[in-house]
């Protein structure tokens, strides 16, 4: 029997709510992102979210717990050993993952590597080293169109990023050096999780503009997920954002790329207007890329506030037989040292418009419940060597 006929699972990337038992081996003692938002505001207004039960999980400064939540609420936690966003997301869908993709944060790639990818793309790299994307351009930008040369960099993802300049370089030639990228980082001491183009615009410092045409060439799951058991079985999984890429198209029928969260939100009220039979997987990146890796809890907060204003929207146009799933994939907590993620909880918030008010459910050991419960709704067999379990019948009445 299928109780819901669209499912809605938003990932607002990065909302932890604090640690879990092993969040200090990986270096994250007394994190929460979340939590630390709150604390470091005057303010801070997220009545839909609250209304869902977000502040009956973790203690906000300016927001109690409600008495009458909506809907139903629970913690997860990572079994994975990881922090990182393929890692979580593939989790959501039913992959463990034992072994956290490799990182180049403290000392850039090495030097075999960046040798074969000057060889491969004729030019000569610059920066290798872990920066901020906008920082990189002010910085080097101007080498690399006066010279033809390359920014290469990373961050405290498992990523290898290269600019482009749209105007001078071209996309098409940015894509291909990216494509070339993801070959050689095919090799197991260089792998990583994803190779990402930054294209941008602008001739001089101070005018350069990175645009929308980001693209992203990520590992294959490492297996079947509930993706590809919805897909197989005849159902709509469309994405938005850039959950097309976390999953390198497996499993998706449909994908929408956003140039901000706040656009990935009205693209998602899009979709909820029209029809389809299935999953509508969400991805929203600001949170993260413009507000947890740059260590500012006030942009994060103000984001969250933005966010939860489009959250009222989208829940005015679901339909009885609709389900929300409002979640994140890991912790960037912006108050602590470093512009690493962390190793945090997560909410999963649940809500339809059938129900009739919900309560705390019971705190699980992995995210991938979410896609556990997916699948029991639309009758699909989790795929073999998955995890997670479903708590659809916690719910459903």
């Amino acid at each position: 029997m299928r109780y819901y006929n669209r499912i809605f699972l938003i990932v607002i990337d990065s909302l932890g709510i604090g640690q879990m038992e092993d969040s200090e081996s990986f270096g994250d003692v007394g994190v929460n992102t979340l939590g630390h938002i709150s604390e470091a505001r005057q303010t801070f207004e997220i009545p839909n979210l609250t209304r869902l039960g977000l502040a009956n999980l973790v203690s906000l400064r300016q927001i109690a717990p409600i008495n009458e939540p909506a809907g139903y609420f629970l913690k997860l936690n990572e079994r994975s050993r990881g922090k990182d966003t393929m890692t979580g997301h593939w989790e959501m869908m039913g992959l463990y993952t034992d072994k956290p993709f490799k990182t180049f944060t403290e000392n850039g790639f090495p030097k075999e590597l960046i040798a074969e990818l000057e060889k491969a793309t004729g030019r000569k790299v610059i920066g290798n080293k872990s920066a901020s994307g906008t920082a990189i351009l002010e910085e080097l930008g101007e080498r690399e169109i006066n010279n033809g040369e390359l920014i290469v960099y990373t961050s405290a993802d498992s990523v290898l990023q290269i600019c482009g300049n749209e105007e001078t370089m071209g996309l098409d030639t940015l894509y291909r050096y990216c494509e070339i990228a993801r070959k050689l980082t095919m090799k197991e001491e260089w792998k990583v999780g994803r190779v990402i183009a930054r294209p941008y615009t602008g001739l001089k410092k101070g005018e350069f503009v990175r645009t929308s045409n980001r693209h992203d060439y990520a590992l294959k799951p490492t297996g079947r997920t509930v993706l590809n058991a919805l897909k197989d079985s005849g159902f709509d999984v469309i994405s938005v954002g850039k959950i097309s890429d976390i999953f390198d198209m497996e499993g998706i029928t449909e994908k929408n790329k956003s140039e901000s969260s706040v656009h990935g939100m009205q693209q998602t009220i899009e979709i909820a207007e029209r029809d389809f039979n299935g999953l509508c997987f969400v991805n929203l990146v600001d949170f993260d890329a413009l507000w947890g890796h740059r260590r500012n809890p006030l942009g994060y907060g103000d984001e969250l506030e933005r966010f939860d204003q489009k959250l009222g929207e989208l829940i005015d146009v679901l339909k009885e037989d609709d389900l929300l799933m409002i979640t994140a994939d890991h912790g960037n907590d912006p108050t602590y040292t470093g512009t690493d993620h962390t190793r945090e909880k997560v909410p999963l918030l649940i809500y339809s418009q059938s129900m009739r008010g919900g309560h705390r459910l019971e705190e699980q050991d992995t995210f991938a419940v979410t896609g556990a419960t997916i699948a029991e709704n639309f009758g699909v067999e989790m795929p073999d060597g998955t995890i997670g379990k479903s708590i659809l019948r916690e719910f459903v009445i």
